[in-house]
């Protein structure tokens, strides 16, 4: 009886963040609140359901203890990233996979934990673009994406990191943007260039990356169908990095 006197008054506070307009705040107290539920195995009441509804964080609704409404929702915005089994996207992460599917170019500035990369896999999975390429500040998160991806799309896909590669039909390069411009004057388009914390290009943030990586945007930006920028929480750039 502690654990359900606990959750409703931190669901009454949550709800008072919604009521204030106040959604981040909302949010994060929700994500501890429903962490917190999982780590205990408890199950959501309706309450909790509902908080999870209005603030379309929709992939922590409890599915046994959710209205018909609500596991409709979660349903809906199930989508297949290239795992056994499909996954549910929240609000903000379905608006962005649409947009992209639609045919934008978009910037998006979130935290880690929006679920950036999972779009990468979703669009992938969905649109099946012949030749993608995304651009990455490292060798370790390049050698980590590779092999995602190529446990995900190593059967339909070429998974390249290596400049000279032989292409196949369908690729997928995975580079630093170093070696990014080495396949600018191979490659006649791309159907998707996703830059991984693109605001580097600016020297503002980073007077050594900044010249490569600029210059691997500009150059593959012009052969590329759409583009996906990823970065975290930024306020404003200086520099247009179309």
């Amino acid at each position: 009886m502690e654990t359900n006197i606990d959750t409703f008054s931190e669901c009454s506070e949550i709800n008072d963040f919604l009521r204030a307009g106040s959604e981040r705040e909302a949010r994060n107290k929700l994500i501890q609140l429903v962490d917190y539920h999982f780590r205990n195995e408890f199950k959501h009441p309706p309450y909790l359901n509902q908080l999870i509804r209005d603030t379309g964080l929709y992939p922590y609704l409890d599915e046994d203890t959710s209205s018909w409404q609500e596991r409709f929702l979660s349903e809906a915005f199930k989508v297949d990233a290239g795992d056994k089994e499909e996954r549910v996207l929240h609000r903000e992460q379905s608006d962005v996979l649409r947009r992209l599917l639609a045919g934008e170019s978009i910037a998006v500035s979130a935290p880690t934990s929006f679920g950036k990369s999972f779009i990468v896999d979703a669009f992938i999975a969905t649109k099946k673009p012949m030749n993608a390429m995304i651009i990455v500040p490292t060798i370790a998160l390049m050698d980590e994406v590779r092999r995602r991806l190529h446990r995900k799309f190593g059967r339909e896909y070429k998974v390249i990191t290596t400049t000279g590669a032989t292409l196949a039909d369908k690729n997928l390069f995975i580079f630093p943007q170093e070696r990014a411009v080495a396949y600018a004057d191979v490659l006649e388009n791309l159907d998707i260039l996703v830059v991984d914390e693109f605001y580097k290009a600016s020297s503002e943030f980073d007077k050594n990356r900044s010249p490569a990586l600029l210059r691997a945007i500009l150059k593959l930006g012009r052969i590329s169908k759409q583009r996906y920028y990823l970065a975290p929480n930024i306020s404003s750039l200086a520099e247009n990095l179309a």
